[in-house]
């Protein structure tokens, strides 16, 4: 079982940050995400993105706010659980919190702060009919670990920068990568796309656009995938593992079953302290919603800046919580 402070259900912008104003307050945060990693949106669907708006920086990329974000509260030593999503929650007689991931993983809390972003992300599933007898037994939906793909034959579809970015990056470890795109044109960064049409000249990856993915067979496991090319035909090709990179879909998933109080897919909060209608349960950034709402990640550091506040209170009733300022007290050793 793990035990902290404050567990933070998202593991984006919004929830990174507010590990490092948790910290701050020397209360322990630990993140959970059904992502493989930490960032969220930013990391998962536009690392590459500028964004403009975040206060230091005239422009930034929206990968590197994420790095940056993660080296911020590096002394704060947050722990994580990644490609999991909380599923269910239980307040227990003392005011905690128990919450139990969908793998089973068991976490008991003092807060709850849900920094979900827009939800939880499924991916978008080409329109296979018979796709879900191969998830996990050769199609992947994400890319947990790069080297579980040593010596296979891999297939990527897709034609954004996850797509790119992970056949640069498997080509190396891979015995064969192919990527498969139904159009000629990327949508992924100039660079990304450069490089991985280098590596197929090289012979390094195989790059078969105008095609897409039609079938899939296999008896216990996937043995083929069907291409069907806008000029050859169909193509029949001996593959160990199918990864479809075509972006998440954003859905409430179980937060929806937690009895909060809930309007058009967004938890309804007060704007104190950011809190929900069930004590001890907060929820900030894109995931909440109320009068003048702006959905900015500025707008959420903000938020989760405010709730760590109500949360210290809610753990320490009974200490003084007596704020400075950062440039006072400083972080390191903290």
């Amino acid at each position: 079982m793990i035990e902290t402070n404050i567990l933070i259900i998202g593991a984006g912008p919004v929830g990174l940050f507010t590990v490092f104003e948790a910290g701050l307050l020397k209360l322990k945060c630990h993140l959970i995400d059904a992502l493989p990693e930490a960032g969220g949106q930013l990391k998962e669907i536009y690392p590459k993105k500028p964004i403009y708006d975040i206060p230091g920086y005239p422009s930034v990329l929206a990968g590197d706010l994420v790095d940056n974000l993660m080296e911020q509260i590096k002394p704060f030593k947050p722990t994580f659980t990644f490609g999991e999503r909380a599923e269910t929650i239980e307040k227990l007689e003392d005011g905690t919190f128990r919450v139990e991931s969908n793998k089973g993983t068991v976490i008991k809390t003092n807060v709850i702060a849900i920094a979900a972003g827009l939800g939880c992300f499924e991916p978008r599933k080409p329109p296979l009919s018979n796709i879900t007898d191969f998830e996990d037994k050769g199609v992947e939906y994400i890319i947990k670990d790069p080297n579980f793909y040593k010596g296979k034959r891999v297939v990527v579809a897709g034609g954004g920068d996850s797509a790119l970015d992970w056949t640069i990056l498997l080509a190396d470890i891979a015995e064969e990568v192919t990527l498969v795109h139904r159009r000629e044109s990327f949508r992924g960064a100039l660079d990304s796309v450069e490089k991985v049409v280098e590596l197929d000249k090289q012979g390094k990856v195989k790059l078969v656009t105008n095609a897409q993915i039609t079938a899939l067979k296999g008896n216990d496991k996937l043995e083929q995938v069907v291409i069907k090319h806008k000029e050859l035909g169909e193509i029949t090709k001996d593959v160990d593992h199918f990864v479809p990179l075509f972006g998440l879909s954003p859905k409430l998933g179980p937060i929806a079953d937690w009895e909060l109080n809930v309007t058009k897919n967004a938890i309804e909060v007060d704007t104190f302290d950011y809190s929900t209608n069930i004590e001890g349960i907060y929820a900030i950034g894109d995931i909440n919603t109320y009068p003048g709402k702006l959905k900015l990640i500025l707008c959420g550091f903000h938020e989760g800046t405010l709730m760590v506040q109500s949360a210290f209170k809610h753990i320490y009733p009974d200490k003084k919580l007596s704020f400075k300022y950062t440039t006072v007290t400083g972080i390191d050793g903290l």
